[in-house]
């Protein structure tokens, strides 16, 4: 395969999808006669930055191919890490058109905006003499089981509360509700606060609340979720942006809290799943959501947001109808990928169903032995090995927890043997680095919300 006068070699090719052509197999090929210095960063909250040392050609035929590898690595950073101002130095030219490409006007606008509302600074692109450095902040966070916690975990069609105590959960409960058709945020903060209360009925006393939610959340606030998806703007400044703050403080006062990400979660409960650190979690179910436990234990406090990092170079690739990019996570793993890869296969589905149903369509298939289903799993089987090879590389994890719909029954078995197969095959040296692991049974009897009541710290400790 050839892009921008760039040679990609592939063993392995999605059997429905041979246009495939992953992200980190170009870069590879584009890296491996690339000499000129080039320094990517892009800064978020608090001077946190991630600061990328790397090279572009720098030579008038290889122009396209540069700006190309510097624009996908620009909107990897930002979605992975999050920011609002990004450094460029090493090259002018690339600095100005970056510049352009992320403008209000720029095919990028999208990710310009987004990052501004959620980082409640303007986005900016600037040249640099020096590259800033890496700076994080990660945080040990989760894990604590003393005194008597709730757990609140909202998801986009059902929400979740346990109430635990020393680390043994009580009571749990499971509650249908619609976040994502509410246009009224007291609706949703009347759900939280119910749940809050239903919990503590079963507690002597609150000593600290912890909520894992859908969504970008920035010291507690929430700046960007799906479940406010109809809330108009300013009734999401004024009531959104605090509102499991209120809802906590509202109903017990001044006891510690911690709201975070449903991904990071997930990560911290597949961590203490697996008894280890390092963990990359990638549940594909809607969409294509994430969180990271760094090697020590802690979480980062970057966005994770992998369904908007590029995984495929293919400049005819699928486009993702929010941001009206191509080539991103969301049309690869999620129901989106089974739905897209269907037709290809040979079945047709219903276009009055809603995806979900076209997702259970392609599984009762799969369950049924039809080799068509099959072909679609062993797609995304494939693309899942290229891209973790890509989020190794940008991660450095060693433990990948798999879990979400698209993973469930025969379909899920197929997808993770072909993804370990594809990996021995194009990746050796990480076959047997990477463990791919799915839910087990600690795992479910651990639980989100119950995990998510092990956020705080009390404190009386040490």
């Amino acid at each position: 395969m050839n892009l921008f006068g760039v040679d990609v070699s592939l063993k392995n090719i999605p059997e429905l999808d041979p246009a495939f052509l992953p992200l980190h197999r170009f870069n590879e090929a584009f890296l491996a006669g690339a000499k000129k210095p080039l320094g990517i960063a892009v800064e978020r909250t608090g001077g946190q930055m991630a600061s990328v040392h790397t090279f572009i050609h720098g030579t008038p035929e290889m122009r396209e191919a540069d700006l190309y590898y510097a624009e996908r690595l620009v909107k990897t950073l930002l979605w992975m890490k999050g920011g609002f101002r990004v450094y460029v130095s090493g090259d002018s030219a690339i600095c100005d058109c970056l510049k352009e490409i992320y403008s209000p006007k720029g095919r990028q606008a999208f990710d310009a905006d987004f990052m501004s509302r959620v980082y409640e600074h303007p986005f900016e692109v600037l040249p640099a003499e020096q590259l800033p450095e890496s700076r994080d902040e990660p945080k040990k966070i989760g894990g604590h089981m003393d005194g008597c916690r709730i757990g609140f975990d909202a998801g986009g069609s059902d929400r979740k509360v346990s109430a635990v105590v020393n680390g043994e959960p009580v009571y749990s409960e499971e509650v249908v509700w619609f976040p994502k058709t509410a246009s009224d945020p007291d609706y949703h903060y009347e759900g939280i606060t119910a749940a809050l209360k239903s919990a503590a009925e079963h507690l002597p006393r609150v000593d600290a609340v912890g909520v894992s939610s859908a969504g970008i959340y920035i010291d507690n606030r929430t700046m960007n979720a799906s479940l406010f998806l109809k809330v108009p703007p300013d009734l999401f400044d004024r009531k959104v942006k605090d509102i499991y703050i209120r809802a906590i403080t509202d109903t017990f006062g001044d006891v510690p809290y911690s709201v975070i990400n449903d991904g990071d979660v997930t990560a911290l409960a597949g961590a203490i799943s697996l008894e280890t650190d390092n963990v990359l979690g990638i549940a594909m179910g809607t969409s294509e959501a994430a969180g990271f436990v760094d090697r020590n234990g802690c979480i980062t406090g970057w966005l994770n947001e992998l369904a908007f990092v590029p995984v495929d170079a293919n400049p005819d690739a699928m486009v993702d109808e929010w941001s009206g990019d191509i080539g991103c996570g969301v049309k690869y793993f999620s129901q989106d990928s089974v739905i897209k890869l269907a037709p290809f296969a040979g079945i047709e589905l219903d276009s009055a169903l809603s995806p979900a149903e076209k997702l259970k369509a392609v599984q009762k298939l799969m369950e049924a032995g039809d080799e068509r289903a099959a072909r679609v799993y062993r797609s995304i089987g494939c693309y899942l090995a290229h891209t973790l090879a890509y989020y190794h590389a940008l991660y450095g994890c060693e433990n990948v927890l798999l879990l979400g719909r698209v993973m469930s029954g025969r379909g899920g078995d197929i997808l993770l043997d072909t993804c370990r197969s594809v990996l021995a095959d194009e990746y050796p040296s990480l076959a047997g680095i990477l463990r791919l692991a799915l839910p087990d049974e600690k795992f479910r009897r651990v639980g989100q919300s119950a995990v998510a009541a092990s956020l705080p710290e009390l404190p009386t400790e040490n």
